[in-house]
């Protein structure tokens, strides 16, 4: 019996032909399209469970899109897999309605993690929330839907139940880059990166409000 429905759109036939076989070991019916003009048509609200999105694509590409299927659907969570521009899209993958991202090249085990943890949001119901977990999956339910505020309390509530940790300071400052609050953007990478000076999101969340504050300047 199928778990849930995903549609894959990537105009690589190999990286179709991973996540297909990673998902259909999961149980997950997949469908494939190569490019957005295809996954457009095939696309409508409460179809798929999760969508695996390409961001450079010939003709319609993936930031494309998004805009336009989140005309249609909020509902539906947006992977956004790239190895092209990330630093400078995340942003504006997340105003769009992308609330998750996976860089090229990425495993089985990496894309199993991220479809089990996406579809365990259903579970949530928001008068039950109490872990910081949970108050994290929600935060990036409600950015799919592009309610930041919302999303920014509830990531307030995380940091309050786990201060040390990396994620909710990188979460917010790419809201508040959104709102092109620069400065405050900036304390929140740093923060992040004080907790986990590792954390990809953050780094790149920092070198790319970096550039633009000094864009601002020049």
């Amino acid at each position: 019996m199928s778990r849930g429905k995903i549609l894959v759109i990537d105009d690589e036939k190999n990286i179709r032909l991973t996540l297909t076989k990673c998902l259909k070991f999961m149980d997950m019916e997949v469908e494939e399209a190569i490019n957005g003009e295809e996954a457009l048509q095939k696309f409508a609200p409460d179809k798929y469970d999760l969508v695996f999105l390409d961001l450079k694509m010939q003709g319609m590409n993936g930031m494309e899109f998004l805009k336009l299927a989140r005309d249609k659907d909020k509902e539906t969570p947006i992977v956004v897999v790239s190895a092209h521009g990330t630093v400078d899209v995340a942003v504006d993958a997340m105003k769009n309605g992308a609330a998750d991202f996976m860089q090229k090249p990425f495993t089985p085990k990496e894309i199993q993690e991220k479809v089990e943890e996406i579809l365990s949001r259903k579970e949530l119901i928001p008068e039950n929330i109490d872990t910081y977990e949970a108050h994290v999956k929600y935060a990036r339910q409600l950015i799919g839907k592009k309610e930041f505020k919302s999303a920014m309390d509830e990531l307030k509530k995380a940091i309050g139940m786990d201060p040390l940790k990396a994620e909710p300071h990188q979460l917010i400052g790419a809201l508040l880059e959104i709102q092109s609050d620069l400065a405050e953007a900036k304390k929140h990478y740093e923060a992040s990166l004080v907790m986990d000076p590792g954390f990809l999101p953050a780094q790149m969340g920092l070198v790319r409000v970096n550039k633009k504050m000094k864009g601002q300047l020049d």
